[in-house]
């Protein structure tokens, strides 16, 4: 068997859907832009219901958006965060958005990161995390999130990644309660 290779990409609706050059000055803003970009995903029928985005956390400039790729790239990897996290680094061009040179960045996402993203936001370089549903919201709707637990955020914070939770928590919970009323597949319960 021959060497593959794995592309990321997002669907082609969000370069004209996103609006690179506007302000998001507060972490409802932000907050507000990630659950769109999940809403979007789930109604247009190109992945899970999740979005997430990294910003400048000074300037709260947009570097980088993710929305959940799983189903439609055949890769368990390809969550939000995930996305997220690789283009921002790629627009960077840096393995860590924590290098010394850079701003400092900062990841919103719509929901609370699972297992896997929770360990990817410690390398990845963010100091920051916002979020809207919480885990629990996640797995009311069927999704595992693997093992994640008050310590995963405590470990985080310990590190010096600020965690703000619950941001427009009922917006963010009502897409995934949306994704699975129209028949979304969970792939991961």
């Amino acid at each position: 068997m021959g060497q593959t290779e794995v592309r990321v990409t997002l669907p082609d609706w969000v370069d004209r859907f996103v609006e690179w050059d506007c302000p998001y000055p507060s972490d409802e803003d932000r907050m507000r832009l990630v659950i769109a970009l999940a809403r979007e995903n789930v109604e247009r029928g190109t992945g899970g219901p999740f979005g997430a985005a990294v910003f400048e956390r000074d300037s709260h400039r947009l570097v980088a958006v993710g929305v959940n790729r799983v189903i439609e790239s055949n890769n368990s990897m390809l969550h939000a965060e995930m996305v997220a996290f690789m283009l921002a680094q790629q627009r960077v061009g840096s393995y860590t958005l924590g290098a010394a040179e850079l701003p400092t960045h900062e990841l919103v996402t719509s929901s609370e990161p699972c297992a896997m993203c929770l360990g990817a936001v410690l390398w990845s370089g963010v100091r920051r995390v916002v979020s809207g549903a919480t885990w629990e919201d996640a797995r009311k709707v069927g999704f595992e999130e693997g093992p994640v637990f008050p310590e995963s955020f405590r470990f985080l914070e310990e590190h010096g990644v600020t965690l703000v939770r619950g941001v427009l928590r009922d917006e963010a919970a009502e897409v995934l309660r949306d994704y699975l009323r129209r028949g979304g597949t969970v792939y991961n319960g």
